[in-house]
């Protein structure tokens, strides 16, 4: 696990297969994902962990992930997969948790499971 952004969070798993564009796919009042062709396609960010293979598109999608948090509809942490400008520069700003893992080492989550984020002990514990 290699952290980018430090902290410790609790939510339940939301899991996506595909990368996320926060600009364009997620609305920055409510955290819901617009984007009806993506696997997230009308549930909210609020309060869980996110787990996604790498953010997408823009620059100024750091300025939804902070804008998400202000409105209280951010994940409580977030996991991925490669760690890209855009999500690790939004997550700094909104003190969202951040880490990335390997491929693969998210497989053992499911969808809805409670997830622990805790970057001191640089653990991802499920229950």
């Amino acid at each position: 696990m290699k952290v980018l952004v430090r902290g410790r969070a609790r939510g339940p798993a939301l899991i996506s297969s595909k990368p996320i564009n926060f600009l364009g796919m997620v609305d920055k009042e409510t955290g819901v994902v617009g984007d009806p062709s993506h696997d997230l396609h009308g549930k909210s960010l609020a309060g869980s962990v996110l787990v996604f293979p790498h953010g997408a598109g823009s620059s100024v999608g750091a300025y939804t992930i902070y804008s998400i948090k202000a409105h209280g509809s951010a994940p409580s942490a977030m996991i991925c997969e490669r760690a890209d400008l855009t999500v690790a520069t939004g997550c700094a700003t909104a003190d969202i948790p951040l880490v990335v893992v390997p491929p693969g080492e998210t497989a053992r989550l499911g969808d809805g499971q409670m997830i622990t984020v805790d970057t001191d002990s640089e653990t991802i514990t499920a229950g």
